[in-house]
């Protein structure tokens, strides 16, 4: 045992750097995944829990004041009713800031879906202006219990008295108003009412749809939605910043095991004369086995329990999103488990791989098997005994000569071809009298450091590919992080090309004038257009979902959707559909679908897919006027603003809603990429950890490639060259492999990332083709920088051993 401990003692202080590099790498991959964990429990667990204290509903229906709860109640699979309650669409605002919102009269507080009050206390009967709001819109609107909001355009107020939480969809500015629980007499008008259905089967929802909406007539229904919705909107962009983290973390944990893997292999071919005089002086395998897996497993335990002590300490105080999202899972029930069980799976892991590469130091013999004089297949090669002169392409060139005091055959790289024997050049015309009569040949050399740095690094062709395969992995998921940071850019930068062609979305009060209205709008000089529409609930075939059909702008200004298949809509009755409609259709660019609107069938030929970011895809967009041939009453209620470049967002809806009538509401468009702003630390975060894992990789290689030319510098010495073209051999072997792996990282990379996010923006709703990869240059610079770091790295290590003492080659050859 202390024999072990002495070797591994030497061994670590050997190799620190590697050490280090190891021990951080795990730490940031461990770091990584963990924070993955607490997103994803913070994605799911709070809404889940909201919803199991709530009673939730699993469907909510918006109907007209006739429909009949009784019915509803009555149907097989409902466990329970909530409402009806009446409802009302109303404007508030407060200090300024205003925010659409659902009205709901409820009497007494519900007992399915259930308002979880985080603050006041519940609507109190004696107030017939005290109302609740939902927390989310609360946060919207800055607002606390004792505020007073105002209704615009009306002489009433309202009071807060409370906010709560609500398992129902959340509200967003401009697409889904808040929530508002009200006594009765504050909804004087309700313009409809809303059902809610707790059912004993949640898997039922969409056969429960289809039955409610076949007692009550699909003419009833304005809109429905369920707790899937819900729970998709609460999860949000959580989920997506906990299934980046866990890809790269997994990848990156799959990188640090191979490196490990090539770390301890190449070790081991550098110390086989030490492994057997260990053995020779009584050392087992399985002591060799061991040392090797408990060096490197200690390592990886270090960079574990050193990642999981700071994420426990620290992570709750991290910026934004992921610091809410590690405090929220540190309460979580199986936060002590997961915090235990993510670093010792990657432990596990990183010692699996490296019992299988300790498990070949302990079958090496104890007598040391000489080594072939030469390397299995590592005879140069035509091209490269050709490149060195040994077999030297010859150029002609006829050169100007005067006398014999010019070069001859002696000249550096120039043989005179008029020697014994050789044939008198012919004469045509009058010869110039500085021409030679003879012809002489140029050698075309190629530098012997450059030759065989090529030819060792890519002689032993199994041992070769391997080391360019572990150094393209974390290259590679580097190129995936660059791709993922380009399309986030992308969106902000370019947000016509990512279904963002508007800047502002703009909502008059029913009845207000169309004309007057764009007229306002088109005014302002920072204006570039403005497109009439108007958005309803549809419903879908076999009745079971509503989504959101939108006409938005006319056949002479159409509304510039930004396509990713299929062609504009220009002609009657057809449309583009976002990727969640196609899906929960399972229809295609092509098809027709029929759809219902109150009590009116509306039918569309579906001529393109639009990337669309809102709804979660389910969204098909006509233009107003096919609209209005089935509806010749139809009237605009909102106005998407397309701004000029360089135009505030905020600055014109100021100014819109400052000059434009009462009822105006000015919102700014909801870009996805706002919630992804956490992702670009991330991405940072995880292309160090990559870096740290190719660089273990790298200093594997460099190692390897030093030793193993240990036998070749007397030779290399022997034939003339100098140590500075010894020392090139082993850097351009290292840049080589260092350059095979950057281009094959670059030519998987960017499919696999566009594949990547292609495939998410098609599950989120989104669809595919929002994917970019980063430019051409950025891909080149990071490129050139990973391989003239490798050769910087290599150039000290190969220059201390080229200029090695004689007696110290010696040694090393034996």
């Amino acid at each position: 045992m202390r024999a072990t401990l002495r070797w591994a003692h030497s061994d670590l202080r050997t190799h620190r750097g590697e050490a280090l590099f190891l021990v951080l790498a795990t730490a940031g991959i461990v770091a990584s995944l963990l924070l993955a964990t607490a997103l994803f429990g913070y994605a799911t667990n709070p809404w889940q829990r909201v919803f199991a204290q709530a009673r939730g509903a699993h469907v909510w229906l918006h109907t007209d004041r006739a429909a009949d709860a009784g019915e509803l109640a009555a149907l097989g699979g409902v466990e329970a009713v909530a409402g009806p309650y009446p409802t009302a669409s109303a404007t508030v605002a407060v200090r300024g800031t205003r925010a659409s919102v659902e009205l709901r009269g409820t009497a007494e507080r519900p007992e399915v879906g259930r308002p979880l009050l985080t603050a006041g206390h519940w609507i109190d009967p004696a107030d017939p202006d005290g109302v609740v709001l939902e927390s989310r819109l609360a946060r919207a609107l800055l607002a606390q219990p004792g505020d007073t909001l105002a209704l615009p355009g009306t002489p009433r107020t309202l009071t807060v008295l409370g906010i709560a939480d609500s398992p129902e969809r959340r509200y967003r500015p401009g697409e889904q108003p808040g929530l508002v629980w009200a006594p009765p007499a504050a909804v004087p008008d309700p313009g409809g009412q809303v059902i809610g259905l707790r059912l004993t089967d949640p898997g039922e929802t969409d056969y429960a749809v289809q039955r409610a909406v076949t007692v009550l007539g699909a003419g009833a229904i304005g809109q429905v939605s369920t707790w899937e919705q819900a729970r998709a909107e609460a999860q949000g962009d959580n989920r997506l910043l906990g299934q980046v983290l866990g890809l790269f973390g997994l990848g990156a944990l799959l990188a640090a095991g191979l490196a490990v893997h090539g770390a301890i292999g190449t070790r081991i071919r550098g110390h086989l004369r030490d492994i057997s005089v260990l053995k020779a002086i009584g050392f087992t395998p399985g002591q060799v086995v061991r040392v090797f897996l408990l060096l490197h497993l200690a390592y990886a335990l270090l960079g574990a329990v050193a990642a999981a002590a700071l994420t426990q300490a620290f992570g709750s105080r991290f910026p934004g999103r992921l610091g809410d999202a590690v405090g929220v899972w540190q309460g979580l029930p199986g936060h002590t488990v997961a915090l235990v069980a993510v670093p010792a799976c990657a432990v596990l892991f990183i010692g699996a791989t490296t019992g299988l590469a300790a498990w070949r130091a302990g079958r090496v013999p104890p007598v040391p098997v000489p080594r072939p004089a030469a390397a299995r297949g590592g005879g140069l090669s035509g091209a490269a005994r050709g490149a060195l002169g040994l077999r030297v392409p010859r150029v002609p060139v006829r050169s100007r000569v005067r006398g014999r005091g010019a070069r001859g055959a002696g000249g550096s790289g120039v043989r005179g071809a008029d020697g014994p024997g050789a044939p008198a050049p012919a004469k045509t015309g009058v010869p110039d009298p500085g021409e030679a009569a003879g012809v002489r040949e140029l050698e075309v050399r190629v530098p012997p450091a450059l030759v065989l740095g090529w030819h060792k690094a890519f002689a032993r062709r199994p041992r070769s590919l391997a080391a360019v395969a572990r150094l393209t992995l974390p290259l590679l998921l580097i190129v995936v992080a660059m791709s993922a940071w380009t399309t986030i850019d992308r969106f902000h930068t370019r947000p016509e090309q990512v279904g963002l062609p508007t800047a502002l979305t703009v909502r008059a009060d029913a009845g207000a004038d169309d004309r007057g209205t764009r007229t306002l709008l088109e005014r302002d000089p920072r204006v570039a257009a403005a497109y009439p529409g108007v958005e309803v609930a549809a419903l879908v075939p076999g009745q079971t979902a509503t989504i959101a059909l939108r006409g938005l702008g006319t056949r002479e200004e159409p509304y510039p959707y930004a396509l990713a298949e299929g062609r504009r809509a220009h002609g009657p009755d057809e449309a583009v559909a976002g990727q969640g409609l196609l899906d929960l259709l399972d229809v295609q660019v092509g098809d027709w679908v029929r759809m219902t609107v109150g009590d009116r069938p509306q039918i569309l030929h579906i001529v393109g897919r639009s990337i669309e970011p809102e709804n979660a895809g389910r969204v098909v967009s006509t233009s107003l006027d096919t609209l209005r041939e089935n509806d010749p009453g139809l009237t605009p209620t909102l106005y998407q603003l397309r701004l000029r470049p360089g135009a505030d967002p905020e600055e014109v809806a100021a100014r819109l809603a400052a000059s434009g009538p009462e009822g105006l509401e000015v919102h700014a468009v909801a870009n996805p990429a706002d919630g992804l702003s956490p992702l670009r630390g991330v991405v940072l975060g995880l292309i160090a950890v990559l870096a740290l894992v190719g660089l273990i990789e790298l200093l594997t290689t460099i190692g390897g490639t030093v030793r193993e030319g240990e036998r070749d510098l007397l030779a290399l010495k022997a034939i003339g060259l100098s140590p500075r073209q010894i020392t090139g051999v082993t850097v351009t072997a290292t840049g080589c492999t260092t350059l095979a792996a950057v281009l094959l990282a670059a030519a998987l990379g960017l499919p696999l990332a566009h594949w990547l996010i292609d495939a998410q923006g098609a599950s989120s709703g989104i669809g595919a083709g929002i994917a970019r990869a980063p430019s051409p240059g950025l891909l080149a610079a990071v490129g050139a920088a990973a391989v003239f770091g490798a050769a910087a790295l290599a150039a000290v290590p190969s220059a201390r051993a080229a200029r090695r003492r004689l007696a110290d080659t010696l040694s090393a050859v034996a």
